[in-house]
């Protein structure tokens, strides 16, 4: 990383583009009749991925920036969990047809704070409304703090293929200051727990820029990660947003780094990850080079969506619970964020779309492009214009953000041919910003660039 290029850049407030548009632009406009549209218009043959968000914790972790709450009862989450079910019945309903699903993600919040039984119950609810391919990867997001071994096994005996463990990072000071105590022998001994039921896929997600973290913290835990030997390693930089997340406000904003701190940071993570072996994937993944995702990285056919970046190739996803987010070929759709308006429609038997945007022909244009520069670093605007009936020269003319990017060195551009150079990937949602005709400087609504 180029330090002036960091300071320069870094403290742009930029989305992670996991979509285009993002998540501020979605409107009411959008809502369940819409959706129930796009529902029934899917072609035949298609396929789909499904999320299921599960928006409960025991304890608030002071960094979160996911749509979550605190719950001590477990009726609570049992009774979200027929809602799930509900939900799924009609949007399978809606379709008309058990389409054919090839990936499964649960995310939160802590999906394994659901009782063992409830969450087999709801694998069978999915497998009797879809058809899951028996190659379906079906991921779940883990607190090792809370997994225990009945889960578990209900994991394994519900098909589970991969589990991502949350991290962050592993000293004591670090941990106490964003109210997550987590010792590196709970996390080992989870990993040997899953991998002695046969769930192979092994994630690791760790943060950088959090209070009191230091260059030396960083390289500690990547080191004791590097030990459990993952898959994957997802690196992502803490975003103090405590306006729109209240308890984050608990965090001193004076024991942040700063944000040549923080490329610091992410700097020596990164090369001590590719040093130990691990394929650098984008912006933020790393991966060892026989993963499926280094793979669909080396053959460019890597994609980016709500997740992050996936090999997951289909046009479809699915939202359901409170606040998840769909794709479909139309647009985009988002339920009721809070749990309370979600299960009151799903109960009323509405699907609980609250907000969405319909995709111009624009959009799937300036899509593609930011997409394949967060993938590839590159992006053939020659080639992707031709697709959408328009030219590179058009494009470009638009772009005025990729002007100083040109002249400080951090993109090539080469015909119609853009490359991010080498040592600037890390600025790669700068890039990418450049051709976003809906970004809002003036809004903080996102983490900074670095």
């Amino acid at each position: 990383m180029r330090a002036d290029l960091a300071a320069s850049y870094g403290e742009e407030r930029l989305p992670r583009y996991t979509s285009y548009p993002t998540a501020p632009h979605f409107s009411p406009v959008i809502g369940a009749d819409t959706y129930a549209r796009w529902l029934s218009a899917l072609p035949a043959g298609a396929s789909a991925s499904l999320y299921l968000h599960v928006p409960f914790c025991r304890e608030m972790c002071w960094y979160c920036g996911c749509h979550t709450q605190i719950v001590r009862r477990d009726d609570l989450i049992a009774a979200y969990q027929r809602t799930l079910r509900s939900e799924i019945a009609q949007v399978a309903e809606t379709i008309g047809r058990r389409i054919k699903v090839e990936h499964i993600h649960f995310g939160g919040g802590t999906p394994t704070i659901m009782a063992p039984e409830a969450f087999a119950e709801l694998m069978a609810a999915m497998r009797q409304a879809f058809f899951v391919l028996p190659s379906a990867e079906i991921a779940v997001e883990i607190d090792p703090r809370t997994l225990t071994a009945d889960m578990v096994e209900a994991m394994r005996l519900s098909g589970v293929n991969r589990a991502s463990l949350g991290v962050q990072s592993f000293d004591p000071i670090v941990q106490r200051a964003i109210n997550r105590v987590q010792s590196f022998e709970q996390t080992a001994a989870v990993v040997d727990m899953l991998r002695r039921a046969g769930i192979a896929g092994i994630n690791f997600d760790l943060i950088y820029g959090l209070p009191h973290q230091t260059v030396a913290s960083c390289l500690d835990t990547v080191r004791r990660s590097l030990s459990l030997a993952p898959d994957r390693f997802s690196v992502f930089g803490y975003a103090h947003v405590p306006d729109f997340k209240k308890h984050q406000r608990m965090i001193s904003q004076g024991a942040l780094p700063d944000g040549l701190a923080r490329h610091d940071q992410a700097c020596a993570i990164a090369n001590a990850l590719k040093e130990a072996g691990y394929v650098q994937i984008g912006l933020d993944h790393f991966a060892r080079p026989d993963d499926s995702m280094a793979v669909a990285f080396e053959e460019r056919t890597l994609r980016r969506n709500f997740q992050g970046y996936t090999t997951d190739k289909g046009e479809v996803l699915l939202g359901f619970g409170a606040s998840a987010i769909g794709h479909l070929p139309q647009g985009y759709v988002q339920n009721e964020v809070q749990i309370g308006a979600y299960a009151q429609s799903v109960s009323a038997g509405r699907l609980a779309t609250a907000k969405g945007y319909g995709l111009t022909d624009d959009d799937r244009l300036r899509a593609d492009i930011i997409e394949r520069i967060m993938c590839e670093f590159s992006a053939d605007l020659g080639d992707i214009c031709a697709r959408h009936g328009t030219e590179a020269e058009t494009m470009l003319k638009s772009a005025s953000r990729l002007k100083p990017l040109i002249s400080d060195g951090v993109v090539r551009l080469e015909g119609d041919r853009l490359a991010v150079a080498n040592d600037s990937r890390f600025l790669v949602r700068s890039v990418a910003a450049a051709f976003d005709a809906h970004l809002d400087p003036g809004k903080q609504l996102h983490s900074r660039a670095v």
